[in-house]
């Protein structure tokens, strides 16, 4: 009886004898990455561990030599609203309906800590004893993340802050407070409810203080009712009696939407609304 050694060596030459066409093996289907942005780890000082940035650079930025605005995403990580956003992005420029921009996304970890702004209310202290540290955060971005984006990437100096729920809070929290760091806000469904709506009945008084220079604020909410409305009302009255005259501001409630839809779609139009194709020139008769 055949050794089984001697069997499979028999089949190898007999294999090995048919024509290529019969003898060929299909190849196995090729995988690649599908690479959309490239992550950093940023070591801070303030926050007193590394942090990270995800960045999304516009079709063509190797070899354009351009500089471009910056939209930064509050909770920007991987596994937050960066990939929704940047294809947001990507779309603009595919379709032609908004200009070229670098998406930046600012990873939060314990978002009460770093989006919210410090309560004194015992029920939020003893729920969230991280909570209030918003400050110190903003601290990071002006003082880390904002410069080593613009160290590093094509920036024509254009910056748009955007973010939702507890971001949209600190996206308004930094607008009212420190309006000069960007020159554009999107706060979408913000948490104004946080400390009973305190930061909201500040609106008047810090507008009142605000520095010279135009920006504009989008301001939207879904159908939230309840303490979110009630504090967005106050907002939106504060932004009516006090707003600085070069301040452009928007605010369309979405009531068919909820706070777990409203996101994409708000966030769509503001970037049409932020960067605008320009209009093209009417060509001249020669």
């Amino acid at each position: 009886m055949p050794r089984p050694g001697l069997i499979a060596t028999a089949m190898a030459l007999a294999i090995g004898s048919l024509s290529p066409a019969l003898a060929q093996v299909p190849d196995a289907p090729v995988s690649r990455p599908i690479v959309i942005g490239q992550s950093y780890t940023l070591p801070s000082a303030i926050m007193d561990e590394p942090r990270e940035i995800n960045v999304w650079l516009p079709p063509g930025y190797a070899d354009s030599g351009q500089r471009y605005p910056v939209l930064y995403i509050l909770d920007g990580g991987i596994d937050q609203d960066f990939h929704h956003i940047s294809g947001l992005a990507q779309l603009g420029t595919i379709a032609g309906t908004t200009r070229d921009i670098i998406v930046i996304g600012i990873t939060s970890r314990d978002r009460r800590n770093e989006l919210a702004l410090r309560s004194e209310d015992p029920e939020l202290i003893a729920a969230y004893p991280t909570q209030g540290q918003s400050a110190r955060f903003r601290r990071h971005l002006t003082e880390e993340a904002l410069p080593f984006v613009e160290a590093t990437f094509r920036t024509d100096g254009e910056a748009v802050l955007m973010g939702e729920s507890l971001a949209g809070l600190f996206v308004v929290e930094t607008f009212l407070k420190q309006p000069a760091l960007f020159d554009d806000y999107v706060a979408i469904s913000p948490s104004l409810w946080w400390d009973d709506g305190e930061l909201a009945t500040q609106a008047a008084t810090l507008l009142a203080a605000h520095p010279a220079g135009p920006r504009k604020l989008i301001l939207t909410i879904a159908d939230e009712g309840g303490e979110m409305q009630t504090a967005m009302d106050a907002l939106v009255a504060g932004l009516t009696t006090a707003a600085p005259a070069d301040l452009v501001w928007t605010y369309e409630p979405r009531p068919h939407q909820t706070h777990a839809t409203i996101y994409h779609g708000a966030a769509m139009e503001a970037l049409r609304t932020l960067f605008p194709v320009p209009a093209t020139e009417p060509a001249t008769a020669p």
